[in-house]
């Protein structure tokens, strides 16, 4: 009998880095069952919509499907009795897929240890003193960190997405993981380009202007950068991403500045082939955007920090800036000296890709399934 292999994800309700590990899991193991807590096909990759997925019961909640963090105080309970039954779940985690349990053995792909415990600041972003978010992790985080800590041991291997998440595994639940960067996937880069004027009036028709790709959270820094184009009336910048902030982001967008949202893969080559230079002011995990922009030839200007410090070098597919601030983004975009040759910037990008992945994540599961055999047999 062929073993069985399923895969394990938060919740599929957005179009981020996350998910898109989980589409390339899926084609490593294309009859693989995808468990989560919630689904919103709207809000997520068309892809999905091919493949089975079971959700958890609070899935028929509208609510909890278009914004999981209001479903907190439930999510730990819901994880538990997310039972799998199969030989090996891949489960891709930010702090819930991990403790899903399961009949067979669990390797845990982590894009982080979770912020809302670990890192609450950049969770909350400027959420007030009386923000039911804050209040709630307050009376929830004692509990929260000895049950995600249990989780994390529990499984037979895991696997950190960059340098900084495998020092954040190590800090947290005192083990070492090993590393294994996320695929860059090529549908980013290869397929038909679809206009976004639409949207935008025509502003990004003309090539040259600067571009934004984040999700609208306080600590992704795009106010920041906004900011800084305040002060370059002469320059352009297109954000494209959707999330909390996006109100007050708007408000405060000069007129050199647009905000995007709900771009198909077609409308982001567009955005991306377009675009002088991608811009990265947060401090993330893995620095996957830089990828996707590199794909088209568009180097990256980026915070010196996190994981960007994994897939940019500079001077060959892009530049640092030390501090996020208007100033130091300001002095990147109108003094550093860019890479040019945008054939060395994809060919930077190549060493990230998806083969790469796959290949070594079908291997880590067929090891896992020899040492089970093995065991079996003894």
């Amino acid at each position: 009998m062929a073993p069985r292999i399923a895969i394990a994800h938060d919740y599929i309700t957005q179009r981020g880095g996350a998910e898109r590990v989980v589409l390339s899991l899926a084609k490593a193991f294309p009859e693989a069952e995808i468990h989560t807590l919630f689904y919103e096909p709207e809000q997520t990759y068309p892809e999905f919509r091919e493949m089975r997925i079971r959700t958890s019961g609070l899935n028929r909640i509208g609510a909890f499907r278009r914004d999981p963090r209001i479903a907190l105080p439930l999510l730990a309970s819901a994880s538990s009795r997310m039972r799998i039954d199969a030989d090996v779940v891949i489960a891709s985690s930010s702090g819930w897929a991990h403790a899903y349990p399961t009949t067979g053995r669990k390797i845990v792909y982590c894009h982080s240890p979770a912020r809302w415990l670990y890192l609450a600041e950049d969770y909350l972003g400027v959420a007030g003193r009386l923000d039911p978010k804050r209040l709630a992790l307050s009376v929830l985080s004692p509990f929260l960190r000895r049950w995600d800590r249990t989780a994390a041991h529990q499984a037979d291997s895991y696997l950190a997405n960059s340098s900084v998440v495998k020092e954040r595994i190590r800090n947290v639940y005192g083990f070492e993981a090993e590393t294994l960067f996320p695929p860059f996937s090529p549908d980013v880069a290869e397929g038909p380009q679809e206009r976004i004027d639409a949207q935008i009036s025509g502003w990004a028709d003309d090539p040259g202007y600067f571009l934004v790709v984040s999700r609208l959270q306080p600590y992704k820094h795009v106010d920041v950068v906004i900011e800084a184009f305040r002060s370059m009336p002469q320059n352009r910048l297109l954000v494209v991403g959707k999330g909390p902030e996006r109100d007050r982001l708007q408000a405060m967008a000069p007129a050199n500045v647009r905000l995007v949202e709900g771009l198909s893969d077609a409308q982001m080559r567009w955005a991306y082939a377009r675009a002088s230079a991608l811009i990265c002011a947060s401090h993330e995990d893995f620095g996957l955007t830089p990828l996707e922009a590199g794909a088209h030839g568009v180097p990256t200007i980026a915070l010196r920090a996190g994981g960007y410090l994994d897939t940019i070098e500079e001077g060959v597919n892009g530049i640092f800036f030390d501090e996020a601030t208007p100033l130091c983004i300001r002095s990147a975009v109108q003094e550093a000296p860019m890479p040019e040759d945008r054939e060395d910037v994809r060919a930077h990008v190549a060493a990230f890709g998806e083969d790469r992945f796959i290949a070594a994540i079908r291997g880590r599961v067929d090891d896992m399934l020899h040492e089970t055999r093995r065991a079996d047999s003894q």
